[in-house]
């Protein structure tokens, strides 16, 4: 897929807009972090990417091998890392019935290979540049 951007700019308060590609999402803070609530926390698309790219990763293998995933659906729960405690994510996986145990064994080891969780568990560098406009 090669480099992936986003850009975040700042409208009011802590609302930001995301854009990627040609797509806008509203990033906020709830109104108790002192934002507006007009769209998830970064925290929260965090868990929105994990979760959509493991239900994705399945759908596309399933796709392929001609498998009914109808109604796949996968919940992320996510903890940042605390003073002793790493990050944690809680995924649950809810897969038709219509499937085999092996079937679903499959999908949950391809779930787990997608770019972002493979990402999430890899090591990560940033290369961080501040910049006056």
């Amino acid at each position: 897929m090669g480099t992936i951007r986003a850009s975040a700019r700042q409208l009011e308060k802590l609302r930001h807009d995301v854009k990627v590609r040609s797509h806008t999402i509203t990033a906020d803070e709830p109104s108790s972090h002192g934002g507006d609530d007009a769209g998830p926390s970064p925290q929260e698309l965090l868990a929105a990417s994990l979760a959509s790219c493991v239900a994705i990763t399945m759908e596309m293998y399933a796709r392929r091998k001609g498998w009914d995933v109808a109604g796949l659906r996968v919940d992320c729960e996510y903890t940042p890392a605390e003073r002793g405690h790493p990050t944690q994510f809680r995924l649950v996986t809810r897969m038709p019935e219509t499937l085999t145990d092996d079937q679903i064994d499959r999908l949950a080891v391809i779930g787990a290979k997608c770019p972002v969780h493979r990402t999430l568990e890899g090591e990560v560098s940033f290369d961080e540049q501040v910049e006056v406009a």
